[in-house]
């Protein structure tokens, strides 16, 4: 009987356990182009990252690899939109209407259709951005019509200290408001709380130390 590497074990058992709804976003930031590699060999095809230079370094790396869906999942600048749109095809940070404005004007100057999720913030967290609740309800209809960008999800994070039956409830009021808006897609969920975000409705989880490992050092 073959002896499964750790990479393998992780990703069998991720699958095992994931619904049919919910699909599993390889969080590769920090990770070097081989152990990318090593998790195509396996079959995962969605990567996401979120520092725009070492992300193009490793695309490149692996190009001579069918094509990769590669999501963005970093706080994005205004200034690094370019980019983001020219290497990603799903962005998963939209967290204001400037930067909602910015990136239709790129989108459609680079004649691209990018996938993006906005960034709903349900509780007070200093370190983290994103629409409150009544203002996403406001700005709805405009960002749903802001083609050539394609509006198809929420995503949240659940602040740090929170116990699992409170990040639950986060991920539900999340899953309402978009059962509300009309959203189709909920990005919810990473290594330490997936769990609950699946049973609150994610349909992508963000995993990365749970399937990698510890990250690499950044590279110099």
């Amino acid at each position: 009987m073959a002896v499964l590497s750790p990479l393998a074990e992780r990703l069998d058992a991720l699958r095992r356990e994931l619904p049919p709804t919910c699909r599993l976003l390889a969080v590769s930031k920090g990770q070097p182009a081989a152990r990318i590699r090593e998790a195509v060999a396996l079959g995962q095809r969605s990567f996401g990252e979120s520092r725009l230079q070492e992300a193009v370094a490793k695309q490149r790396e692996l190009a001579d690899l069918p094509p990769l869906d590669w999501h963005f999942i970093g706080r994005l600048q205004a200034n690094k939109a370019r980019g983001v749109v020219r290497h990603f095809g799903t962005l998963h940070s939209l967290d204001s209407m400037p930067l909602a404005e910015r990136l239709r004007r790129v989108a459609e100057e680079e004649g691209v259709s990018p996938v993006v999720f906005a960034q709903v913030k349900l509780l007070p967290d200093p370190g983290k951005t994103g629409f409150d609740p009544d203002s996403l309800r406001q700005w709805w209809p405009r960002l749903v019509a802001m083609a050539p960008l394609r509006l198809e999800g929420l995503m949240t994070m659940a602040p740090l200290g929170l116990g699992d039956e409170e990040r639950l409830a986060l991920f539900q009021r999340c899953a309402e408001l978009a059962s509300e808006l009309g959203a189709r897609n909920l990005s919810m969920g990473m290594s330490g709380d997936w769990g609950e975000a699946v049973k609150a409705g994610s349909t992508w989880i963000r995993v990365g130390s749970g399937l990698f490992g510890d990250r690499s050092p950044p590279p110099v």
